[in-house]
C-alpha cells in the first residue's frame, strides 16, 4: 500500500522516497556520528542511491510490510531524515520503528513528530497492535525519543548484537494501540 497522501505534521511532511532522494540522504549516510550506532557503517554515495532504491522497491511490493519515508521540512522543503516501519508479523499486527536524522537537525523535536505522525498511521490506518524499537543504552537521544513516544522500556539484552567490530547492548522499547489512543493528545 503505497501512502495516498504524505503523513503531515505541523512542520514536517513524511513521504514516499524518490529516487534522487540519494543526494540528500547521503550527507547524513555518511556522517560517522549520525551512523554510529545504526546497524550499517558510513555509506558511499552508490550505497545511499542502492539503499533508496531498495526502499523504493519495498513500497511497491503488496502485501505492504516496510515503510521507510523520507522526512521533509515543510516551509524549506528540504529532507532531513527519513522515519520507518517494518511489519513484522501481519498476523500479530507487530511492527519496528526506526528513524535517522541529519546532525544538525538534531535536539529539535523533528524525530519524535516524525515517528509521532507514522505510529498514528500504524495504529490507526494500518491497525497496528504493538510498535517497538531498539537502540543502543549509549545512545541516549535514541531512547528519549522512545520515551517521549510514550513507548515503555522492555527489556535491556547485553551484548545481543555485534556492530562494527564489538558486541552491543539492546535496548527495547514498546507500546500497545490502546496505550497510544490513552496518551494525552498533546504527545
Amino acid at each position: 500500500m503505497l501512502l495516498t497522501t504524505p503523513l503531515v505534521t505541523s512542520r514536517l511532511l513524511l513521504r514516499e522516497f524518490e529516487e534522487d532522494d540519494w543526494r540528500f540522504t547521503h550527507p547524513y549516510e555518511s556522517d560517522p556520528e549520525v551512523v554510529r550506532y545504526q546497524s550499517h557503517d558510513v555509506r558511499t554515495p552508490e550505497e545511499s542511491r542502492d539503499y533508496i532504491l531498495r526502499v523504493m522497491a519495498l513500497a511497491r511490493e503488496t502485501p505492504r510490510h516496510v515503510y521507510d519515508l523520507a522526512v521533509v521540512l515543510r516551509d524549506e522543503n528540504r529532507l532531513i531524515g527519513r522515519c520507518g516501519m517494518r511489519i513484522n508479523d501481519p498476523e500479530l499486527r507487530e511492527a519496528t520503528l526506526w528513524y535517522i536524522l541529519d546532525r544538525s537537525r538534531w535536539g529539535q523535536g523533528y524525530i519524535t513528530e516524525a515517528a509521532r505522525a507514522l505510529m498514528d498511521f500504524g495504529f490507526g490506518t494500518l491497525g497496528l497492535h504493538r510498535m517497538w524499537a531498539d537502540c543502543d543504552p549509549r545512545n541516549p537521544g535514541s531512547f528519549r525519543v522512545m520515551e517521549k513516544l510514550g513507548m515503555r522500556k522492555e527489556a535491556h539484552f547485553r551484548e545481543n548484537g555485534f556492530y562494527k567490530g564489538e558486541w552491543c547492548d539492546s535496548l527495547i522499547y514498546a507500546l500497545l494501540d490502546r496505550e497510544w489512543r490513552a496518551l494525552p493528545p498533546a504527545r
